[in-house]
């Protein structure tokens, strides 16, 4: 088969027959000519034959990219030209809600029906809201929220209005966190004066969250938790509490508020240990407390472990108890060999996380001739 632009012709085998002169064998024209006739036949077998078949895939997968990426394109231009669409239907209602609170205000709206006016605009801020909402515009639905909440206290709603100030948060949290965390203290504010101190108790945990990952203010976040858990506390959670002051252990030891920690993790171990369902953690929070006596000085951790192992009998047992042994044995004898081997051992089958990690690195400084590494 031989391929001329985009056709192609069958070639007999016969044809390569018909080259080759018809002379002795044995003479050299002979013998060129019967090579001339193998070497087109194995180009002919070779290469023209798969260069046809690759054409036409690759002429059908070129269709396809390009269908698919008019269906990509053309969703994404109906997508753009609907969110385009919510958002001006959105500062429409914004605009009428605008004129229905000023004329809500008028000496005739207040003798024939002004709140029911107030009421409609909240309703159409709302709305206006959920649609900024779909358009992604975060910031413009955080103020509608914010805009129905007054208007909701205006009426003396004031679980409306707690409840559009955390949805307005909630949007600002994408945009805002500074607006956000406004917003949700403002929810808060209106659930303590209505004694709700569980729901409260939530929204201080989303601002300390807030303050952890996006503004990175952990001392903020500290504050938020510890007040969440006394929310918690006063309400009988003592499970959600504890979990909040875990949280403040744990970064008021990276903080190196060392007695604030322990004395957070001595409560929450004693707390759980006499508990069946969560007496297996109070190892780890008598491991954490010990943990922070030994970067304070070393005997008052060995007084810690045996405080803990009277308290807490299991806690003799547990591997987290030996290891606490042997760092205070390489601590003691100076070894930071030992020191290391020992970490090396309980990392190998209980792996040690980020906090552990950095705890440990500050008690191995002590170590005589040691900078801190683990490995």
């Amino acid at each position: 088969m031989f391929v001329s632009g985009s056709c192609s012709v069958f070639v007999p085998d016969s044809y390569y027959q018909l080259i080759v002169p018809v002379q002795s064998k044995n003479s050299k024209s002979h013998n060129a000519a019967l090579e001339r006739s193998d070497r087109l036949r194995s180009i002919n077998q070779m290469t023209i034959i798969p260069a046809a078949i690759v054409t036409h895939s690759e002429k059908r997968e070129r269709i396809k990219e390009k269908i698919n990426f008019t269906a990509l394109f053309s969703s994404f231009i109906a997508r753009k030209m609907d969110n385009s669409g919510k958002e001006k239907e959105a500062i429409q209602l914004m605009a009428e809600a605008d004129k229905k609170v000023k004329s809500s205000g008028s000496f005739l709206a207040g003798m024939f029906g002004g709140n029911h006016k107030v009421e409609e605009a909240c309703e159409m801020y709302a709305r206006a809201a959920n649609m900024f909402k779909m358009a992604k515009n975060w910031s413009a639905a955080g103020n509608a929220f914010c805009q129905a909440a007054r208007l909701h206290m205006q009426l003396q709603n004031k679980h409306d209005s707690a409840t559009s100030y955390v949805d307005a948060g909630n949007a600002f949290k994408k945009a805002d966190p500074q607006e956000a965390i406004k917003c949700l203290n403002a929810a808060i504010d209106i659930y303590t004066d209505m004694g709700r101190f569980t729901i409260a108790a939530k929204h201080h945990i989303t601002i300390a969250e807030v303050y952890e990952s996006e503004l990175l203010d952990i001392e903020k976040a500290i504050a938020h938790y510890e007040q969440a858990a006394d929310y918690y506390k006063g309400e009988e959670s003592n499970s959600s509490a504890n979990k909040c002051l875990l949280k403040v252990a744990s970064y008021s030891a990276q903080l190196e508020q060392y007695h604030k920690a322990i004395e957070i993790y001595e409560q929450v171990g004693s707390n759980t240990m006499d508990n069946p369902l969560l007496k297996y953690s109070a190892k780890e929070y008598f491991f954490k407390a010990s943990l922070c006596h030994f970067i304070v000085d070393e005997l008052n951790a060995k007084l810690a472990v045996g405080k803990y192992e009277e308290m807490f009998p299991a806690f003799s047992d547990s591997r987290e108890c030996k290891l606490l042994k042997k760092l205070l044995e390489a601590h003691e004898e100076q070894n930071a060999e030992a020191f290391t081997e020992a970490v090396k051992e309980f990392d190998s089958i209980s792996r040690l996380d980020q906090w552990h990690t950095t705890m440990l690195l500050r008690i191995k400084k002590s170590v005589q001739g040691e900078e801190g590494d683990l490995k």
